[in-house]
């Protein structure tokens, strides 16, 4: 059993909020981490409902009178999305009863995206992102860091046996989620090969600036459509769209995000790379690294810490700058080798952003070293577990 992260803070939260909404892509484990949470803080006053099970789903054709009956215990509500209408009841029941750790609700679609969820519960619910597995929940040992790169975070994915196995399943997952919950998660109906389409250009623009109008000529529908579809794959978390930093000066800067697919095992399913020995030769892979690296950094920054990337016109940027308040305070270039070179783009902007911390994160490191007196390489575990919380503080 791999201890998540996420797992204190959530417990900490229930003592805290009348309910904690825990969101993540789906098959990431957020089921499991919420009974574990149950059965070590609740004991014997927790219950389980899955609105994707026809017996429990049945359970709440009269939500009202059935959740009263279960006033005293904990209860958990998985794929709460299924059931929008219940967001008003639950607002109801806590105001009647204001305890903290009454509700967990899980979700596979971002709040934003289920009717009338956030503005419903506000101030009674705490939500928290899960996330697959990180590489600083898993042991620090060699080949540990390659392995999670090239397989990603989702528990199944992780464990198989064979590259060959984690195929098999990734192909499963891609093709279930798109051809079934997509369309259960946002009550839209999707074209699965449009979709399916979309997905692995994506794969290909992997790190690129987003142009929807080059996505809709590939893919023959409106911009409007592309837009939206992005939308809900951000929604569901299979999509992050990292946004640019605008500096006030004079200089004119890029103004579109750029788009990464989140987990890299479905990046490189996506890419057709069955195998790392594959990825190493593939040319995705500085670019593939980049979104590994970055998505291993954001998905653990604290709300007060931002991320962006950073580029002007004439050439400068940055592949990620964290910005707490409106102070850029790191200033961080992603580089698949293990003796990088400064750029003067990159130079050029940690002189513009005047950033404090400054990092080229490499493949693999065991210790900090110098580039100039500004600058440091160092490897990624090193930056997650030593440098992140001490830049974040």
């Amino acid at each position: 059993m791999i201890t998540r992260a996420l797992q204190k803070k959530i417990e900490q939260l229930l003592k805290e909020f009348p309910a904690v909404g825990i969101i993540g892509p789906r098959q990431c484990g957020k089921t499991t981490v919420a009974q574990l949470i149950q059965k070590k803080t609740a004991l014997k006053t927790g219950v389980y409902f899955d609105l994707e099970s026809p017996q429990d789903l049945r359970k709440f054709e009269n939500p009202e009178l059935f959740l009263t009956a279960h006033q005293d215990n904990q209860v958990i509500i998985d794929e709460v999305q299924r059931m929008p209408t219940l967001f008003a009841l639950l607002r109801s029941l806590i105001d009647k009863k204001r305890k903290s750790g009454r509700f967990i609700l899980l979700g596979s679609a971002s709040p934003e995206f289920i009717h009338g969820s956030s503005e419903t519960l506000a101030g009674r619910i705490f939500y928290v992102e899960a996330t697959p597995f990180l590489l600083t929940e898993l042991p620090n040992k060699p080949k540990i860091l390659e392995k999670h790169w090239f397989r990603g975070g989702f528990p199944n994915a992780w464990q198989a046996k064979t590259d060959d196995a984690f195929t098999r399943w990734m192909n499963g997952f891609a093709r279930t989620f798109i051809e079934r919950d997509l369309n259960q998660l946002f009550g839209i109906s999707f074209s699965p090969q449009l979709m399916f389409k979309l997905w692995r250009m994506l794969a290909h623009h992997h790190g690129g600036i987003w142009n929807a109008q080059s996505f809709s000529k590939g893919l023959d529908v409106s911009s409007i459509t592309v837009n939206r579809y992005l939308d809900y794959l951000q929604g569901a978390f299979m999509v992050r769209k990292l946004m640019p930093y605008h500096k006030n000066t004079s200089k004119r800067l890029v103004k579109s995000p750029k788009v990464y697919i989140r987990d890299s095992g479905l990046l490189h399913y996506l890419l057709d790379i069955h195998h790392m020995k594959n990825l190493l030769y593939h040319p995705m892979l500085g670019y593939s690294w980049e979104g590994y690296v970055i998505e291993q950094i954001i998905s653990q920054l604290p709300d007060s810490v931002q991320p962006y990337y950073y580029r002007t016109h004439d050439g400068a940027e940055v592949d990620l700058i964290l910005v707490k308040g409106i102070k850029p305070i790191a200033s961080i270039e992603i580089k698949y080798s293990e003796q990088p070179s400064l750029s003067r783009g990159f130079t050029e902007s940690i002189k513009e952003l005047e950033t404090k911390y400054n990092y080229f994160i490499i493949q693999s490191s065991d210790a900090e070293w110098s580039i100039n007196k500004n600058i440091s390489a160092i490897g990624l575990r090193e930056f997650l577990e030593v440098k992140l919380p001490k830049i974040c503080k």
